[in-house]
């Protein structure tokens, strides 16, 4: 069983799928309508920031590039969700089970990289005011993007790789809406314990990681604003609500699952809610009310489309 194809497991059973007609109603619905507003929330966003060249600056750049691995990450799962839902035998292939986990994880480093460039970018612009345009030129933003795409294929193929190559011989059953290595790897006819720990290592340490290093970097934000006036400490803090926000948004729903790699299916499921449909779709909402740029850029939109 050296390979994915010389696997005996040719599908995977989703059994969180399978539920009365009334709760699949009631899931059809509500991931249908997240899913259309991250949809339209984010390519909104993305909408703004190509033709408005107000918004042509390095965190805006930024912004776009999150709001589109957005609709990525919720393009990976929520889709196969609603079609699952809308028929009897709720499977994924084998093939569609790893291709999937792959693009979540590639996806997710992304956008771990992402919310690091953002806080890189405020901490630039409010610490280093005089030289914010030299030091986030165009060349340093698109560093950024690259450098997020190369963490998060490193990022799964690193775990990709050993996972393939396990002897899948029997258990075929997940009790989740998706496929994630903690949950395939349990389907293993081997013991899983060490290859869990290369996981929880793996992702749990970037998840953490990633995470104490967004919050001490916000903090040193905060205390070097609070050092130079008290009086603009609040107005710092209410600019930098919104990426605070979004970093709890999206990093406790990993760290959760990749720390805690077999935690209750029911905690399991309402993760996967905030951390693919809830949390995607909110991140439009919250730059927009938090954002005075973005308001403006919505208001002068608006008054072209008057005239």
């Amino acid at each position: 069983m050296g390979g994915l194809n010389d696997s005996v497991v040719t599908e995977i059973v989703l059994l969180a799928l399978s539920c009365s007609w009334e709760k699949k109603l009631f899931l059809i619905l509500i991931c249908s309508l997240l899913y259309l507003g991250v949809i339209l929330g984010n390519l909104f966003i993305l909408f703004l920031v190509i033709f408005d060249s107000h918004l042509h600056s390095p965190m805006y750049f930024l912004l776009a590039n999150l709001s589109l691995i957005d609709v990525g990450l919720s393009s990976t799962t929520v889709p196969k969700i609603i079609i699952d839902l809308l028929n009897e035998y709720k499977v994924i292939s084998f093939q569609s089970c790893m291709t999937q986990i792959c693009f979540i994880h590639i996806i997710g480093g992304v956008e771990m990289v992402l919310l690091i460039a953002m806080a890189f970018d405020r901490c630039t612009a409010i610490c280093k005011p005089l030289h914010y345009l030299s030091i986030m030129n165009p060349k340093i933003c698109v560093s950024f993007v690259i450098t997020g795409w190369v963490t998060g294929v490193i990022h799964a193929m690193s775990q990709f790789l050993f996972v393939i190559n396990l002897p899948f011989c029997g258990p075929n059953k997940v009790d989740s809406f998706y496929c994630d290595f903690p949950k395939i790897i349990k389907l293993a006819c081997t013991d899983a314990a060490k290859f869990e720990f290369i996981v929880t290592a793996n992702s749990g340490f970037m998840s953490m990681g990633t995470f104490f290093l967004l919050i001490l970097s916000y903090s040193f934000i905060l205390i070097t604003v609070w050092k130079r006036s008290s009086g603009e400490l609040s107005k710092a803090f209410v600019t930098l609500s919104a990426h605070i926000t979004v970093v709890f948004l999206f990093f406790t729903p990993c760290m959760f699952l990749y720390v805690w790699p077999s935690p209750p299916p029911s905690i399991d499921k309402n993760l996967f809610v905030v951390d693919f449909a809830i949390t995607p779709v909110l991140n439009p909402v919250i730059y927009t009310l938090r954002n005075k740029d973005i308001r403006l850029s919505i208001k002068r939109l608006c008054q072209q489309r008057v005239y």
